[in-house]
């Protein structure tokens, strides 16, 4: 399996550097990832894909090979993102996870370039359907910089890891700060680096809530993905597109759940699902 890369950039619209690692070659593919996140999580899911597709995968804003966030950002700012990518690769094809997956949809609105679209657990907020509580407890431990603390927070609010629901938070704030002291880093971005950028994902999160009614034009065919162990308000999520999107289809991944298509999942069935998908057959 292929897992060397090279490195390489783009400038988006207002100026920021968008860099991305390439591996592979044929069609190009666009992998998006969520939040708190970056390329590196998605070694495994490109490596899978790069003997049929050339596959990039970007450091979104704010994070390893790109340029920070900027003062004025928002869901534009990743629309303009994405939308240099697409145009600098050719791609027509784009899988996006969680956050990512909402950043691919809002893309893939007013981008025709994109044919086809697959995404992973969008978490589109229905009525309050994610669940926010947390946020502001999250905010204050990271201005007080107590990282391991808001990752805790962040990790027990959504509820996407069913083990640390039930860890008390005096037994997991530690674990995840030695966790967080023995990372090995080389090309990739530091955890203490990216359980910050959850605060600029929440915002987006906040942004496009209940905004289902915008993506009826959606030109694209989409796969919608779902694992069977993940909480159900991204379900909820993919009830409504299914309704609204005018072409799509739906599936369920059994045993798999929200970290699926990360190196900590299982990425050999995702990439499974979107070569059958991205195939240009």
């Amino acid at each position: 399996m292929e897992t060397t890369y090279s490195k390489r950039s783009v400038v988006s619209v207002d100026g920021t550097v968008v860099g991305y690692r390439q591996m592979g070659g044929g069609p190009a593919v666009v992998l998006v990832h969520g939040s708190m996140l970056a390329a590196q999580h998605f070694t495994e899911l490109a490596a899978a894909l790069a003997d049929e597709f050339t596959v990039i995968v970007p450091d979104r804003r704010g994070r390893g090979l790109s340029g920070p966030h900027g003062p004025d950002f928002g869901i534009e700012r990743e629309v303009e993102d994405l939308q240099a990518l697409v145009k600098e690769t050719g791609a027509a094809r784009v899988f996006g996870l969680s956050s990512g997956a909402l950043i691919a949809l809002r893309t893939a609105a007013v981008t025709p370039a994109i044919e086809k679209l697959a995404l992973y657990e969008p978490p589109l907020s229905i009525n309050g359907s994610v669940p926010s509580a947390w946020a502001g407890r999250y905010r204050r431990e990271i201005a007080a910089g107590r990282t391991a603390a808001a990752l805790a927070t962040v990790l027990k609010g959504l509820r996407i890891e069913p083990a640390f629901t039930v860890v008390p938070r005096f037994a997991l704030v530690p674990l995840l700060t030695l966790g967080l002291r023995s990372e090995r880093n080389g090309d990739d971005v530091p955890m203490t680096d990216l359980i910050p950028t959850m605060s600029a994902d929440l915002g987006l999160v906040e942004q496009l809530a209940d905004t289902t009614k915008d993506y009826a034009a959606v030109d694209a065919e989409v796969l919608l993905l779902e694992g069977s162990k993940s909480p159900a308000y991204f379900g909820i999520a993919l009830d409504e597109l299914s309704a609204v999107l005018p072409r799509s289809s739906r599936r369920v991944l059994p045993k798999l759940d929200h970290s699926a298509p990360t190196d900590d999942g299982n990425p050999q069935v995702v990439a499974d699902v979107l070569r059958g998908f991205f195939s240009p057959a």
